[in-house]
């Protein structure tokens, strides 16, 4: 149940970070992508909204502290190379892809399938912003040792390269290394006065949205006010959807130009998100009672029980994902799906998922 939950948690609170920022993602295309079975083309929106998933997750995986610690900062933002820091490129996250209670913590040893790939159209496109902003390389052959994983080569020293990227994606003028620092001066001050938890996530919330420290992640500020939720100790049981909670407040009131309507909007909503989260876990203890009941009088290899865990760990499954999960053919998976009654989710002229309401 509550790894069930946690996942649900994290694929709900992706998909309301996009719909806060105007993009509609659909739940069952974020899960399928999530499990490299996509049925089409990944939008852009898509690939932002899976971004966020696997950040909750890496979150989640490490310390209550680690978030807003500076070898945090630098990894969720994508600079885990920087100082010294260990590279994405050369030690990629365990994410779980087996059963919803595997640690997030431990190395497990399963890499992402699509990591070295990733990597290597990242080095491109790195390589190609440094040649658009005016950087010089050396001529080097492809196959060459002195040439790195990120595509670097001789940097001219006139030309100051912003975060690897060039004006044509970064603004220069924007110092995102001092505006996070702002911001985290803010958080420190927080946490020398005497005030509840909530709170002070409210506050650096609002601090956040004013500050604005990064260009293409603002997304970022929800997960980070989570953590520090999370560090206090207030909810350590899992990171909480503060996205969720916004979604459920009125635009007018989060975009106020009053400072104390929307510090009392961030606090509506997380009470609307917590509010959820307790009908999600009465959902998830209805289902799971109604699902094992079919379990009585079954053989003890019957693959109904991992089908109940698995259905419990993703808000919606998939013949084929079903399949991919106990590894069992798709019309066995079938079988199951009807042997256990759950029902179907997706409308007509899509591909088929179920799921309980």
């Amino acid at each position: 149940m509550r790894d069930g939950f946690v996942e649900r948690c994290h694929f709900a609170d992706a998909v309301a970070a996009l719909w806060l920022e105007g993009e509609l993602v659909h739940l069952e295309d974020l899960v399928l992508h999530d499990a490299h079975m996509d049925i089409r083309t990944p939008t852009h929106e898509l690939t932002r909204a899976h971004a966020v998933l696997r950040a909750r997750r890496r979150i989640f995986a490490h310390k209550p502290d680690w978030a807003l610690s500076r070898p945090g900062l630098l990894v969720l933002r994508g600079r885990e190379g920087q100082d010294g820091d260990e590279s994405i490129a050369g030690k990629a996250a365990a994410w779980p892809v087996g059963s919803a209670g595997d640690s997030l913590a431990e190395d497990t040893g399963q890499e992402d399938a699509l990591a070295e790939e990733l990597a290597e159209i990242d080095a491109v496109l790195a390589r190609s912003s440094r040649l658009l902003a005016g950087e010089k390389f050396a001529p080097r052959s492809a196959d060459s040792p002195d040439v790195d994983a990120a595509g670097r080569g001789t940097k001219a020293p006139e030309t100051a390269s912003f975060d690897g990227f060039g004006p044509l994606i970064r603004d220069l003028d924007w110092d995102e290394d001092q505006r996070l620092a702002d911001w985290l001066a803010v958080v420190d001050n927080l946490r020398g006065e005497n005030m509840p938890a909530l709170l002070q996530a409210a506050i650096a919330w609002e601090a956040w949205q004013d500050i604005e420290p990064l260009q293409h992640q603002h997304w970022l500020g929800t997960l980070l006010g989570a953590a520090l939720l999370r560090q206090t100790g207030k909810v350590g049981s899992h990171l909480f959807c503060l996205n969720a909670g916004l979604r459920m407040v009125p635009r007018e009131r989060r975009k106020s130009p009053v400072r104390t309507t929307r510090l009392l909007a961030v606090l509506g909503a997380f009470a609307e998100a917590a509010s959820a989260g307790l009908k999600e876990l009465d959902r998830l203890a209805l289902g799971k009672g109604q699902m094992e009941r079919r379990l009585r009088k079954r053989r003890k290899n019957s693959s109904l029980p991992a089908l109940i865990d698995l259905v419990l760990a993703r808000p919606v499954v998939s013949a084929g994902l079903i399949a991919a999960e106990l590894k069992v053919t798709q019309r066995a998976a079938l079988g199951l799906v009807s042997e256990l009654g759950i029902r179907e989710v997706t409308g007509r002229g899509r591909y088929r998922a179920w799921g309980f309401v």
